[in-house]
This record gives structure tokens, C-alpha cells and sequence, in this order.
């Protein structure tokens, strides 16, 4: 009788930790189609380099509202600024921590052509065969470095582009100067 007692104890508050955990369904239900614009903004280049596993968990995150807008180095300042809008943010100005442009390039001359940075590169610009040496398109690379952990010879670097003149923007003044 009381082991009886203690089972439906036990599924009563196991039932009431679990429904405290979950939002409500209306709640979830509109963070996810938030979650789904969002994601339509951003580049889908699944670089990982705003810290998540893709743009998809980086919108969902944005719309439950545990991270800022400025962390999609592909998408740039004008991704943050459309983001910053969408989300009613006051950070229309948001801007991406300024890094250099990089894109891989791998040393022909050692690569061995195993294909392992082929699967790894989320934006499908190395090119090559089984076997056979491997390229980088350089305009489309997003630097993100997920070719470079694979490759077991080490003939993948990152490195930056020399910004042509088209490319330069004035920088802006430091606030308070």
C-alpha cells in the first residue's frame, strides 16, 4: 500500500518538474516560426563560426533570446543589422568584431587527395577527386576551418585576402575621441 503511495508520488512530481520545464505550447510554438525567419536571414553557410552547429540552432538561440545578433561573420553587418530590426533590438548600429577575410588554401604539393576536406567543408568549394590533388575556390570560402582538423597531412591553411580597393570601407571613428 504505501510502496502504492510512493510509485504515484513519484509520477506526479516527475509529471509536474517535467511541464515546468517545458514552455507553454503557444510560447514554443512561436519561437520556433520566429526561429524559422530568422534562419531564412542568415547565409546558411553552417560555418559554425558564430559557436553553434549551424545556422539553424544560431536562429533558435536568437529567438529564445540567449545570444546577440553579432556572432554570423558570413552574413556581416548587414545579416546583424536585418537581425537586430527583425528582433525589435536596439542595436540597428550592430557590428561584427572585425577580422580579417580568410580563406583556405591547400598546398598542392602535399595534398593526397584522401576527400576528407571535401565532406568537411560545409560551402562545397574544395574541389578534386579520390586521389587526385585538391583545389580551393577561393571567392566563395567563408574561412571557417572545418577542412583543416580532417585533412590528415596538414596541407590546408587559412589565410587572409588582400583587400582590393573595391573592397575598402573608411574605418569608423572610435566613440569618445
Amino acid at each position: 500500500m504505501i510502496a502504492g503511495l510512493g510509485a504515484v508520488a513519484l509520477l506526479a512530481l516527475a509529471a509536474a518538474t517535467t511541464a515546468a520545464q517545458r514552455p507553454a505550447p503557444r510560447l514554443w510554438l512561436e519561437r520556433r516560426r520566429l526561429g524559422a525567419r530568422i534562419d531564412a536571414l542568415l547565409p546558411q553557410s553552417q560555418c559554425e563560426a558564430c559557436g553553434y552547429r549551424g545556422c539553424r540552432p544560431y536562429a533558435e538561440a536568437l529567438a529564445s533570446g540567449a545570444v546577440g545578433v553579432d556572432r554570423c561573420p558570413p552574413g556581416g553587418d548587414a545579416t546583424a543589422r536585418a537581425l537586430a530590426e527583425m528582433l525589435g533590438e536596439e542595436r540597428a548600429g550592430a557590428t561584427i568584431a572585425a577580422r580579417p577575410r580568410l580563406v583556405a588554401r591547400i598546398d598542392e604539393d602535399w595534398c593526397i587527395g584522401c576527400t576528407k576536406c571535401i565532406r568537411a567543408c560545409p560551402v562545397d568549394v574544395i574541389i578534386g577527386a579520390p586521389r587526385q590533388m585538391h583545389t580551393v575556390i577561393a571567392a566563395p570560402c567563408t574561412g571557417c576551418g572545418l577542412c583543416l582538423p580532417p585533412c590528415p597531412v596538414d596541407c590546408i591553411v587559412l589565410e587572409p585576402v588582400a583587400q582590393a580597393a573595391a573592397d575598402w570601407r573608411w574605418p569608423a571613428p572610435e566613440r569618445g575621441a
